[in-house]
């Protein structure tokens, strides 16, 4: 049975991609932070564990209780959306709450869950074409920018990094879709979205490897 790790799991796209994956007869194991939220999730048949990937002890303790669990796909999808606001509304904090938690923490659990990858070994995490400089065309939004481009990078550099080989490491955008973060005035469904970066996803090759592509897969310019 194929298995997958889905981080952020209890709403949105990681539900989405949980109820599919679970739907289509893979072992699902997701995390999400806070344990009473997790009914949508363990209906659709994934197994659940509390992890704020914010935390990297809680990341350290999430690998050790999965360590006799292998998986095709790591998919890290848990991230934040701190801001819609110009120059004038940026603050440290939220600045560095999103970039620790969309930026930096999916590298930890990358090098975390690197050791687990069996079978088709992909790593995957969910960007947005709001991080590509070469999308930038509207501005604002800071935070969230900066944190998706550092995301990009770091990611970029993962799949050149020795540690990394034998893995294909990609970043994946999902469109604007309708979530509690895209709105009720996004155009896509969630389950076109997913079902996109699904295919994305099963026709991986090594030639992907680094590579940021689009749920339609397209290649989203750096």
């Amino acid at each position: 049975m194929p298995t997958i790790l889905i981080t952020g799991a209890n709403r949105g796209l990681g539900l989405e991609f949980a109820k599919q994956y679970a739907a289509d007869g893979w072992r699902v194991i997701a995390t999400l932070r806070d344990p009473t939220k997790g009914a949508a999730l363990s209906a659709a048949g994934a197994e659940i564990y509390v992890c704020d990937v914010s935390d990297p002890r809680q990341i350290t303790r999430l690998a050790d209780q999965l360590r006799s669990v292998v998986f095709d796909i790591v998919l890290l999808n848990a991230g934040i959306f701190t801001d819609h606001e110009g120059l004038n509304a940026v603050n440290q904090d939220s600045f560095l709450e999103a970039v620790s938690v969309n930026a930096l923490a999916p590298l930890l659990m990358a090098r975390a869950f690197l050791p687990h990858l069996t079978g088709r070994k992909v790593i995957a995490a969910m960007s947005s074409k709001m991080g590509s400089i070469a999308e930038n065309t509207s501005g604002g939004c800071y935070a969230y920018r900066v944190s998706k481009a550092a995301l990009d990078m770091g990611f970029k550099t993962l799949s050149l990094d020795p540690v990394a080989q034998g893995a294909i490491t990609v970043l994946l955008s999902p469109g604007w879709v309708k979530t509690d973060m895209g709105g009720s005035g996004a155009p896509l469904e969630p389950e076109t979205a997913i079902a996109g970066m699904r295919k994305v996803l099963a026709g991986l090759t090594p030639n992907d490897n680094g590579r940021f592509i689009h749920f339609d897969g397209t290649l989203v310019p750096w």
